[in-house]
């Protein structure tokens, strides 16, 4: 896998190799050894699978408070989305930034987002499947957001903001502090 760090301490974009052949194509898409020494030696432990119909749809930007934080390790099984982390750490040199990528099935891309990060995407095709791992187990005590749209982070979502669709539990979450 070729990792390229993303600017963010800890959150890396990792491209597999794909071997193609006459029947299509084989990759690696999960290593252990490989992927948890990204994570700081953190398992994953759980798989978590999102299909989503229309495209516009904004999942996010969630996280889970310490001491039950996760790490996400993303990728689309099928469709394109925009994903965007944002550093919430306290202390980090980088915390309020963001950074966003498209991630897509033909790729077959993972973005690493690091505990401490803010999670989420918008869907850009309809009928989209986004597959990722999780080190902690959900904690619903734990479980919170940021508004996607807040003024003070500025994410540049590639998309007009009056044709975004949000859950209402999405656009009740607070502003980053």
């Amino acid at each position: 896998m070729q990792i390229s760090p993303l600017g963010l301490a800890g959150a890396v974009l990792a491209t597999p190799r794909r071997f193609n052949d006459s029947r299509g194509w084989f990759m690696e898409s999960y290593r252990a050894d490989l992927v948890d020494s990204w994570n700081e030696g953190r398992a994953f432990i759980q798989d978590n699978h999102v299909y989503t119909a229309a495209r516009g749809t904004l999942r996010g930007m969630h996280f889970q408070r310490d001491p039950h934080a996760q790490a996400k390790l993303v990728r689309v099984l099928r469709g394109a989305i925009y994903d965007v982390i944002v550093d919430l750490r306290p202390g980090s040199p980088t915390r309020g930034r963001w950074i966003g990528v498209e991630l897509t099935a033909d790729s077959g891309q993972n973005l690493l987002a690091p505990r401490g990060f803010a999670h989420g995407y918008l869907t850009l095709v309809d009928d989209c499947e986004v597959f990722y791992k999780v080190d902690a187990p959900y904690a619903p005590s734990a479980e919170d957001g940021l508004c996607w749209n807040d003024p003070a982070l500025q994410i540049d979502w590639p998309w007009l903001v009056e044709d975004i669709q949000v859950h209402p539990r999405d656009l009740a979450w607070p502003a980053f502090v």
